[in-house]
């Protein structure tokens, strides 16, 4: 017993040696085209085989359409959660990109991409209610589990997947399908008193108040039912962005730059965290920050205010950089590396584990703010190496393939799955995009601005 004590001990020491060793080493790497074009490289061979490769044709469910979510660690198909309008939503993104990004395997994703669109368009949506289920079971059926309404973070991201199919294939089918989420969702969800949307809505598409019992808020998975929150706005911006990019309308350009400053001026907040939960009247609930919501809302405000006014503005990149500033502040793990999944605003911080999608959107939005300001501050492109130090070492799992959902604070991987209907190709895919294209860029160009 002593021995094998003393052994556990001994890994574990020498685990946490190399760590910061690791560390120490990352923090010596000179970004220059050379080392821009290594790492695009290195992060391409990761898209490529721990992403791509291991979710398609793997996730495609030939037997009742749509995309299967579940895998253990070893990639072996598990029972299903049912069809979920996130994840459905998502995969089809993925698939889209995929066709964009990768023009010599166009072929291969684009009956992906099809395959998503015909079960948003013939399953997920509500033919009777419009709006696309929150969830249904694999046969296409209202569940206990699920229940029958509508939550708008779904709705985004059947219109992201959507929208993002037909930027893919150039079929009119995606596009109505986009449109017509949009409209649902504004008719139904759109605030006209204080901005934004109504989240959790009945079948009908009627909002839902709040319900207190014995003190309590009753929530859904993504929060109190009857409150506004960070994590809808920022993905229905994110939606809007994608859709407004193949169809220019009107109402919905004034939605999206609705979306923006609300997310910007409202949600987030001086010297650089969000509130999480809101009233009707964005009136802020207490509670705690999610480091990897502020990495990767940096990124979309900024995609935001690009997309409608050709560059992002100076108020919206004064936030953004607050925003990445201060999780590095609060977040980073600076005896491990790798960036901590939440904490309090302004007090230590409180979730030590890293979760595969926070590591992801911080490589990107580090990579991001050493483009931008690189010549004057040495800290994001030392963050960003060491960001991905910890994925390569840690979150990707090199012996199986993909990426882990969760490891302990040094990098040991906890054993669960390798997919969830909250755990596809989404945020580790758009995040390895970016930053392979911008490092190809960096290399090109020479040197950040």
């Amino acid at each position: 017993m002593f021995c094998k004590a003393m052994v556990g001990a001994c890994m574990l020491f020498s685990m946490v040696s190399c760590a910061a060793q690791s560390l120490s080493e990352a923090a010596q790497v000179k970004p220059d085209a050379a080392t821009y074009r290594r790492l695009a490289n290195e992060v391409d061979d990761a898209l490529q085989h721990h992403v791509l490769a291991q979710w398609y044709p793997r996730s495609i469910d030939k037997e009742h359409g749509g995309f299967h979510a579940d895998f253990d660690r070893s990639w072996r198909w598990q029972p299903s959660e049912g069809k979920f309008s996130v994840f459905e939503g998502r995969m089809t993104w993925v698939a889209a990109q995929a066709v964009l990004h990768e023009p010599s395997q166009k072929e291969k994703y684009l009956p992906a991409v099809r395959q998503g669109v015909s079960f948003l368009k013939n399953v997920q949506w509500d033919k009777e209610k419009g709006g696309f289920f929150w969830g249904l079971d694999d046969e296409g059926k209202i569940t206990p589990h699920f229940g029958d309404g509508k939550h708008l973070y779904g709705v985004a991201f059947g219109i992201y997947g959507a929208a993002a199919a037909y930027r893919a294939t150039q079929d009119p089918q995606a596009l109505e399908l986009a449109k017509q989420g949009f409209l649902w969702a504004d008719e139904h969800g759109h605030d006209s008193l204080n901005g934004g949307y109504f989240e959790s809505l009945d079948r009908e598409g009627r909002p839902l108040p709040p319900r207190i019992v014995a003190g309590h808020v009753e929530e859904n998975v993504i929060g109190p039912i009857g409150f506004k929150s960070m994590n809808t706005h920022i993905h229905l911006m994110e939606a809007y962005t994608e859709l407004y990019q193949v169809w220019p309308d009107a109402r919905l350009r004034a939605r999206l730059e609705e979306l923006l400053a609300i997310v910007r001026d409202r949600i987030c907040v001086a010297p650089g965290a969000m509130n999480l939960f809101f009233t009707d009247a964005w009136q802020p609930l207490p509670g705690h920050d999610s480091y990897g919501h502020d990495v990767e809302t940096a990124y979309l405000m900024l995609e935001t205010d690009a997309v409608l006014h050709g560059k992002a503005s100076e108020k919206t990149e004064v936030m953004a950089k607050m925003l990445v500033d201060h999780a590095l502040a609060y977040g980073w793990d600076e005896k491990n590396g790798g960036m901590v999944r939440e904490g309090g605003s302004y007090t230590p911080q409180e979730d030590l584990l890293k979760e595969w999608w926070v590591q992801c959107e911080d490589l990107n939005a580090l990579l991001m703010m050493h483009e931008r300001y690189g010549q004057s501050s040495p800290v994001y492109f030392k963050r960003f190496v060491q960001q991905w130090e910890f994925i390569k070492a840690h979150t990707i799992d090199g012996v199986q393939g993909g990426l882990f959902n969760l490891t302990e604070a040094d990098g040991r991987p906890i054993k669960d799955a390798k997919g969830s209907i909250w755990k596809g190709a989404y945020h580790d895919s758009r995040a390895f995009w970016n930053v392979r294209e911008r490092l190809r860029k960096l290399a090109a160009d020479g040197e950040p601005r």
